[in-house]
């Protein structure tokens, strides 16, 4: 219940916060973690000319293309880049002052320049994950447009609104001056760090023994250069060995130290056990001990080149691929079980094989290299196998880089990414 006001005023909770948002007379946009427009009030509507039915559930960047009649123009990229990092560091992100032309409604193709000032902040849920991003924006247009007018002519003066819009942007400069520099000496400190833990935890004496493994580790682009993606090899007798790879869920210096500990207890249990579903028993009874290790992925397979066989399990993963000669793929999908430490009580594993051929390859990777907003798993995995299709006959290496390549993910995506090519 709410208190009731002696004064016979509202009180809090009948407030009407939508009739407020409507109201409020800067421009703003709510938008979903996918970037769809799911809000909009109508100081925002007068600013871009257009009206709540042409904007909500457009795409961002479909209702704001690019001017393609300027080459130059970054407008989509900066508030990418902007909306990008509120979404992996949680944390409004204060903009500096943008040119971003937007279509003129009712001519097709024809654009307007503008100017904008904008503030991009997170609405988060009891859970920490973002739900909303608010999108708040200043048409500084006219400000810029009259100091253009007033370099040619330096008798004009300034009128009381441009002054106010100018003193605006000075305060704003000042704010974005010092965040970005206090984010510059926090990210350059941890930076280190992460590198060199990095380095550390996926480094693996096994793997220089293998020239038919390559391995590839991609950060998630944002983020620390350290993640809870990983990788790893294990040798044992007569001539097998094991691959593996894993996702901690998070990022950061956290998830990675939750990664090397899951590393090295499922190359400890690889070495000590029979099987790979072993393997993954004893990482989810250890898991469960783990602070932050819940939710947890693995998949491991053992590849024995006597018998030409691979046995694997996976732990909530997704499926390897075995690629073969004729460029035919086989996901091994046939042992998969929920994440570790999701089963309250112990149950043990499944566990598969799959025969080879020599020439086949074996291709093990983590969600952030098939996974896309918006985007069924299964359309990722049909992606997946028809780039691989496209690249038979090459080594491991050049296979790693070119499928990273037609992807698309060669410079890093939203996810961290680890994989392992196997040439068999």
């Amino acid at each position: 219940m709410g208190v009731t006001a002696i004064t016979g005023q509202p009180t809090v909770d009948q407030v009407d916060y939508a009739a407020l948002f409507a109201a409020t007379p800067s421009p703003y946009l709510v938008l979903s973690p996918s970037l769809m427009i799911v809000g909009v009030n109508q100081a925002y509507c007068r600013a871009t000319g257009r009206t709540s039915q042409d904007l909500l559930g457009q795409y961002l960047f479909e209702a704001f293309p690019d001017n393609p009649a300027d080459p130059q123009a970054n407008g989509v990229r900066n508030l990418s880049a902007s909306l990008e990092r509120v979404l992996a560091t949680r944390e409004p992100d204060t903009m500096a002052v943008q040119r971003y032309d937007i279509p003129v409604p009712g001519e097709s193709g024809v654009f307007e320049e503008r100017w904008w000032s904008p503030v991009n902040t997170p609405v988060i849920r009891p859970d920490g994950e973002v739900a909303w991003i608010i999108h708040r924006v200043e048409d500084v247009s006219a400000f810029v447009h009259a100091r253009r007018q007033r370099q040619g002519d330096t008798t004009a003066a300034s009128s009381q609104r441009e002054e106010g819009m100018e003193a605006e942007l000075y305060a704003r400069a000042k704010e974005l001056e010092r965040l970005n520099g206090e984010l510059r000496q926090a990210h350059a400190r941890e930076r280190q760090v992460a590198i060199t833990l990095q380095e550390a935890m996926l480094h693996s004496p096994d793997l220089a023994r293998h020239t038919n493994v390559a391995v590839r580790y991609l950060p998630a682009i944002g983020s620390l250069n350290v993640c809870g993606d990983w990788y790893d090899t294990a040798d044992l007798a007569d001539g097998r060995f094991t691959v593996a790879v894993g996702d901690v869920v998070g990022h950061g210096l956290e998830a990675a130290t939750v990664m090397g500990m899951l590393r090295s207890a499922l190359s400890a249990a690889s070495r000590a056990v029979a099987g790979p579903a072993q393997a993954l028993e004893i990482l989810g009874l250890y898991a469960r001990s783990v602070e932050g290790a819940l939710a947890a992925t693995a998949v491991t397979a053992l590849v024995d080149g006597r018998s030409h066989l691979i046995v694997y399990s996976s732990a909530g993963h997704p499926p390897p691929v075995l690629m073969h000669r004729d460029g035919t793929c086989e996901l091994l999908d046939r042992a998969t079980d929920p994440p570790l430490g999701a089963r309250p009580e112990h149950v043990p594993r499944p566990q598969a094989g799959a025969s080879y051929h020599p020439g086949d390859v074996l291709v093990l990777y983590t969600d952030g290299l098939i996974e896309r907003r918006d985007e069924d798993i299964d359309t990722g995995l049909q992606r997946l196998t028809d780039a691989l299709a496209q690249c038979l006959a090459l080594g491991p290496e050049r296979l790693a880089d070119t499928l990273l390549a037609r992807l698309g993910v060669s410079h890093g995506a939203r996810d961290d990414i680890a994989l392992v090519v196997v040439a068999l």
